[in-house]
């Protein structure tokens, strides 16, 4: 029995590797070692609850404002405390955050396999996203299976010399993550907001914004547009889930806290998010899964950045790039607003995948210890 670790630290990392682990403990084979080092704490653990999970370690590595030195020494030390407890054959990292990186090198240092999924994302500039993009190359350099959603990030790899043999294209697991939910759950998160009161229709708008980036001059702009745009079409509903940063918290409250269409609310548990993903007549967003869900419901996404290792999306028409432009901002969500949400519909079929990478990843994986015996 092979015990392979899977570490995580943020809600997207759960979302995507959830299906994965779950796949995993289907198999007498594994013995699957949870490990969440809360970069989110709340947010993390709740998603883990929902897909029925419960981390075997939870590191507890946040504080508050702290630099990206003291997180990644943090996290080194607390999981190199793992690997000298435990006796690790493989660890599994997801995506480009500081517990992807720390979670790589520990590994390294102690000789034991990455697999990397979602691996070969790129934007070609380090410093958009900050530090995403330096952590997902660094991570690829000490990978030995490389899961790669697209044949785009395949490619990427091929070119900064992965060897073809260490990389597969699996598709997104964040879809098969869509598949775990069934329609009536994900209807049953219509419960949720009528408590808050909160009118769900065709006139719905949703915005995430949190990244690093954008933080200071570039969100003050953006929130202006948002203001704007609530104040004219004040017959739709906004809907932000605030993250829960003080940087980006305090500056949405003080800006967009009375008006009476845009509801501010915590971090919402992931069958909201996503019924509000099926609902939207428009997304605005700095994030990467909602790129990659959004295809899914048809639902045209401007994406708050400048560059984006999710090209898939644009290229095939559901995404936009508008970075904090106002002008830009604008003009596009205009485009759709002023229309009813069944002119806007995108008919595209999802470019990330297909619902079954954690069933490719897990024969992937049993390959790699069948080559080693």
């Amino acid at each position: 029995m092979k015990n392979i670790l899977v570490v995580f630290g943020t809600r997207p990392e759960v979302i995507k590797l959830a299906p994965i682990i779950i796949e995993l403990r289907k198999h007498v084979d594994y013995n699957v070692i949870v490990c969440n080092t809360e970069q989110q704490k709340e947010l993390s653990n709740q998603t883990l609850a929902y897909f029925g999970l419960k981390a075997d370690i939870n590191l507890d590595c946040m504080r508050p404002n702290q630099p990206l030195a003291e997180i990644q020494s943090r996290i080194l030390l607390s999981l190199e405390k793992v690997f000298i407890e435990n006796k690790i054959d493989a660890t599994i990292v997801q995506g480009d955050t500081m517990t992807v990186l720390t979670g790589a090198l520990v590994s390294f240092y102690h000789k034991v396999p990455v697999f990397h999924v979602e691996a070969g994302l790129r934007s070609y500039d380090i410093y958009e996203p900050f530090p995403e993009e330096v952590m997902r190359q660094m991570t690829s350099r000490v990978t030995q299976l490389h899961f790669a959603p697209t044949e785009k990030n395949k490619q990427a790899l091929l070119k900064e010399g992965i060897d073809e043999g260490m990389i597969t294209v699996t598709g997104n697991t964040v879809i098969d993550a869509l598949s775990c939910l069934s329609n009536e759950v994900i209807e049953q998160s219509a419960n949720f907001f009528k408590e808050k009161n909160i009118n769900i229709d065709d006139k719905l708008v949703l915005i995430t914004a949190h990244r690093r980036e954008n933080h200071g001059e570039r969100l003050d702009k953006i929130i202006q547009a948002i203001y704007d745009l609530a104040v004219k079409y004040n017959d739709h509903t906004f809907i932000i889930p605030v993250h829960p940063n003080p940087n980006v918290k305090d500056k949405i409250h003080e800006k967009l806290s009375e008006l009476k269409n845009v509801h501010l609310l915590t971090p919402l548990d992931y069958p909201y998010l996503v019924y509000l993903q099926k609902n939207a007549k428009l997304i605005l967003t700095d994030s990467g899964g909602i790129q990659e869900e959004a295809p899914t419901f048809g639902c045209p996404t401007l994406v708050m950045r400048y560059e984006t290792e999710r090209q898939e999306g644009v290229e095939a028409g559901v995404s936009t790039l508008v970075g904090a432009n106002y002008e830009k901002i604008i003009l596009l969500s205009e485009k759709v607003l002023s229309q009813d949400k069944a002119q806007t519909r995108l008919t595209v079929q999802n470019p990330y995948g297909n619902g079954k990478s954690s069933q490719i990843i897990e024969k992937l994986i049993r390959n790699f210890f069948n080559a080693m015996e």
